[in-house]
């Protein structure tokens, strides 16, 4: 690689660095390099790729740190590219509401998806806007949207209202946080 090149490729991966893109799109790239040809961004990062500069994780999805060391919740975040946010089964199994634990990582966003990446399952629930968008109950933990264990309950119950608990959650936090987010209410568990 010359002079010129390796200065200008220095100056791209310094440039993801410091705007916090050690997992990108290429689109992140394209938008900040302000590469406007798709082939020269193709060229551009497989030329990174060979030299082991970033990683190739996913589809148009690219890591600066190697892929065995990232955060796997991380992973299926960003591999989502949309707004979305870990629940239902993930989020119960880690609390202590269900015992069996689920294969896929699941989260919620406009669109149904499944997917894996590496060893790891990811689930995405498809959800109406007018409920994704609400935040009620939903924290960033590690840089991911993250359900609290009620918003991971109520989320389940409005795809599923039989919803089977191992131990039940607080069901004055569920109602309320129904009624906030305007999911039908399950008012049979609540008793």
């Amino acid at each position: 690689m010359s002079i010129g090149k390796r200065n200008i490729t220095t100056k791209r991966i310094e440039m993801l660095y410091k705007a916090g893109l050690t997992i990108f799109h290429a689109s992140d790239a394209a938008n900040l390099w302000q590469l406007t040809d798709p082939h020269l961004l193709h060229i551009t990062l497989e030329r990174f790729k060979k030299y082991e500069l970033i990683y190739r994780i996913y589809r148009g999805l690219y890591s600066l740190d190697d892929p065995e060391k990232l955060d796997p919740i991380l992973l299926g975040y960003k591999a989502i590219h949309d707004y979305c946010y870990l629940s239902t089964e993930s989020v119960l199994f880690k609390n202590g509401y269900i015992s069996r634990k689920i294969d896929p990582v699941t989260f919620i966003s406009s669109k149904s998806k499944k997917f894996r990446i590496r060893e790891n399952l990811y689930y995405s629930r498809q959800m109406d806007d007018k409920f994704l968008f609400n935040t009620a109950g939903i924290e960033m933990i590690n840089g991911v949207p993250t359900a609290s264990a009620e918003r991971a309950a109520t989320d389940i119950l409005y795809y599923n209202p039989l919803f089977h608990f191992d131990r039940e959650p607080d069901w004055k936090i569920v109602q309320k946080l129904q009624e906030e987010i305007g999911y039908p209410l399950t008012k049979n568990r609540y008793k």
